[in-house]
């Protein structure tokens, strides 16, 4: 039990360290992660052989069929290597390293994380980090030091240690949907009085609160507008599911998720940059303001033509694409002229993805997704559970919201943030299979 609890350490600091080297997009770091997933795996793997019980079994039981398709996408782009349907063999194998290591972690969660107090030991871990993230980023901003304009490119702006504000963005509202989910798992099942709900502001829950601030500053000063219009989406509408389903205290957890809203977004945030992104949100132009055959505004998003272009590029090769990775090498030769610059991601993940695996592999995906929607969803439906319904309140809020960013943007190409939704969903399975003892 003893190595047991190193590989839980283990773990936790991987997931804690992948954000900080520029979101481990670049190939040593890559490669760290690769390699430090393999080992845990290995020394798990070990230990299971060495001491199984069943008590081990139930989540990774209930993951079953997550697990088999996570496999079959890497068996799947093992075959676009081997039958030379990739059209870039050395991306494709990084891509097939990442998948594995995904995959690796997902099973790892599953397989440690099965305990109540290992659920919450996690969800504290991310918030934390999350934190972090966010305080990091917003003191670099509000400090207004020199060389920040050279550290994250520009000094109003929240980065963090991400290259790209959208991916600071990315991440931090999964990172807030934990928090809110963890806030929900703790609520109390007190007859509600309004006391009671000022001990969200006061009470021991005032460091989750104080945390869900720091991190709703910090989206906001990110000003990446996708960003936050899926986070606060996400809270609209899986909050308003959750309170549909939990009829127990309806009154008390609707005013939690409005006081989310409204103190946190409404009110705190008017200091920190809310009104700049509603100004980047009214001046959203995606084609060229024409007056009279003139052209009084250029067009300020170009992210839709690329989609434009890379559609035809899609279609060439729909069932089978071109190769995990390989947007970048295969998009080149489908642009017009108004593209003058290399695009090495399609800034929509599901267009990137159909034509990197095709819809043989998107289809893998779409269900591997779905599955976890759907476990996250049955946790929240458990009323008699708080904890459960908290765990799978959060870990869905956070699925929708990079599912609704991945439109416009490609948080899935990144490691870190893809790690952190495949931590997600595993833990909507963890939310319905953790023991509670």
């Amino acid at each position: 039990m003893k190595l047991e609890s190193v590989l839980v350490g283990a773990v936790l600091l991987v997931i804690a360290w992948l954000p900080l080297p520029l979101g481990s997009n670049s190939p040593w770091s890559i490669g760290l992660f690769v390699g430090a997933i393999g080992l845990i795996t290995l020394l798990w793997g070990w230990l299971l052989i060495k001491s199984s019980t069943r008590r081990r079994w139930k989540p990774l039981k209930a993951g079953a069929a997550m697990i088999a398709l996570l496999a079959c996408i890497q068996l799947w782009v093992a075959l676009q290597l081997a039958l030379g349907i990739s059209t870039n063999p050395s991306v494709t194998i990084d891509y097939l390293a990442r998948g594995l290591a995904y995959t690796g972690l997902f099973i790892l969660l599953l397989g440690l994380f099965r305990t109540r107090q290992r659920v919450t030991l996690l969800l504290s871990v991310l918030i934390i980090t999350g934190v972090a993230q966010a305080f990091f980023g917003a003191f670099l901003v509000l400090a207004d030091f020199e060389w920040v304009q050279s550290f994250q490119g520009r000094s109003r702006v929240v980065s963090g240690t991400f290259v790209n504000r959208n991916h600071a963005a990315g991440y931090l509202a999964m990172m807030l949907s934990c928090g809110i989910g963890l806030l929900l798992a703790l609520r109390d099942d007190r007859k509600f009085r309004w006391h009671h709900f000022a001990g969200l502001l006061i009470g021991p829950k005032a460091w989750l609160r104080l945390s869900l601030i720091i991190m709703v500053i910090a989206l906001v000063m990110t000003q990446s507008r996708m960003g936050n219009v899926a986070f606060f989406s996400s809270l609209l509408i899986v909050g308003a599911l959750f309170t549909a389903l939990t009829p127990v205290n309806r009154v008390r957890n609707t005013l939690v998720l409005v006081s989310i809203l409204a103190i946190d977004a409404l009110i705190v945030s008017q200091w920190f940059g809310l009104e700049e992104l509603q100004s980047r949100l009214v001046e959203t132009r995606f084609q060229d303001e024409v007056v009279e055959g003139v052209v009084v505004r250029r067009e300020n998003v170009i992210r839709d033509n690329i989609v434009s272009y890379a559609i035809p590029q899609f279609k060439e090769r729909p069932w089978l694409g071109y190769g995990a990775g390989t947007f970048e090498t295969s998009f080149q030769r489908f642009p017009g002229s108004d593209v003058t610059r290399r695009w090495d991601h399609a800034h929509n993940d599901y267009l990137q993805i159909a034509i990197e695996f095709g819809l043989i592999g998107t289809l893998l995906f779409v269900v591997f997704v779905l599955l976890a929607l759907w476990h996250g969803v049955h946790a929240m439906a458990k009323s008699k559970s708080r904890y459960r319904g908290g765990v799978g309140t959060g870990a869905t809020m956070g699925i929708v919201a990079l599912l609704i960013h991945s439109s416009t943007d490609f948080n899935l190409q990144i490691p870190a943030n893809a790690a952190l939704f495949v931590t997600l969903c595993a833990l909507t399975v963890l939310a319905r299979t953790h023991r509670s003892d």
